[in-house]
């Protein structure tokens, strides 16, 4: 027997749907940072393996939920988890094609994760209408438990149980990593019998440069402040792969000269500390070292330009 499916992550901006996929995969592959709209694409996560249905310890508090383990043979499965953007009203074409992204995992998915935190709703009731009205299982996880009282968490858990009947219910911290054995435990026994949909040594369906981008719109998001980060936008123009050497050229567009001065900073010292750290980061994940060049060009209104929003991958994916 052999499980396989596509598992979509929706949710609100910053209720922290990238770090439970990162947790889940075992790989970073999402940006990660406390601002909101982090994540702009869809992102998959593919992993392959062999279920181990031996009992085992249970990493979930007792006093909030627990599940039996139970034996059972060893299942071999690919889950092909998807990172999405937060649910937003759009305010450029950028945010529409985000949510498009959005609409695009409503549509394939054959089991939901629907990330929400302890404090908050659903805000955009279409989306929570149509993961009511499908037929596609889904796990409600109420993350960053570990910032709130068991009684808030329980109350939660009822008003979850409450909107959708057929959900299964998760507390859960993915920064702590609460849970997330629970929630995998839980996926497993929803996913689909298919045969793999990748091949078994593939982690992500996106390319090296796609995530040089992202870690280096990371760290501007990460340095920088207000409306810099969300004006931003990073293309890499060249990728010359090395032995133990990686040479990368990458342009980061803005929207306005002035958004330009303030990246590269006094004599140049914000931009030199931007590529140190996204350098950093580019080693880590490739295992190499790296030559990185920046350079930043204005792109006037490019969140509004089809034609940019379709260089950079937004439209067509």
């Amino acid at each position: 027997m052999h499980k396989s499916g596509f598992v979509n992550i929706i949710g609100n901006p910053n209720v922290g749907k990238s770090t439970l996929m990162n947790a889940l995969v075992g790989e970073k592959l999402s940006i990660i940072t406390s601002k909101a709209q982090t994540t702009r694409h869809r992102i998959m996560g593919i992993v392959n393996g062999v279920q181990d249905t031996r009992p085992r310890p249970s990493d979930t508090p007792s006093n909030l939920e627990g599940d039996n383990k139970e034996c059972g043979e060893p299942v071999d499965f690919q889950i092909v988890y998807t990172d999405t953007p937060g649910i937003v009203n759009p305010h450029y074409k950028l945010h529409e094609s985000m949510m498009g992204f959005v609409g695009s995992a409503l549509q394939d998915a054959d089991l939901f994760l629907l990330v929400t935190e302890v404090g908050e709703t659903l805000k955009n009731e279409q989306v929570l209408r149509k993961v009511i009205d499908s037929d596609v299982p889904v796990i409600l996880v109420i993350n960053k438990i570990d910032l709130s009282d068991q009684a808030t968490i329980k109350e939660k858990m009822a008003y979850w149980q409450e909107q959708i009947p057929r959900a299964i219910v998760v507390p859960c911290s993915a920064t702590e990593g609460f849970n997330v054995s629970t929630i995998f435990d839980h996926i497993m026994s929803l996913l689909p019998e298919n045969p793999p949909y990748f091949p078994k040594d593939e982690l992500t369906d996106r390319s090296m440069r796609f995530f040089v981008s992202e870690i280096v719109r990371e760290k501007i998001l990460l340095l920088y402040d207000k409306e810099i980060p969300y004006s931003c936008e990073v293309a890499v123009e060249s990728y010359r792969e090395g032995e133990t050497l990686d040479k990368i050229s990458a342009l980061i567009f803005v929207e306005r000269e002035s958004q330009k001065a303030i990246l590269i900073g006094h004599q140049g010292k914000s931009i030199k500390k931007l590529g140190i750290e996204a350098r950093k980061d580019i080693e880590e994940f490739t295992g190499k070292k790296c030559f990185l060049e920046l350079r930043i060009k204005v792109l006037k209104d490019w969140r509004n330009s089809d034609v940019a929003l379709r260089k950079f991958g937004y439209e067509g994916d």
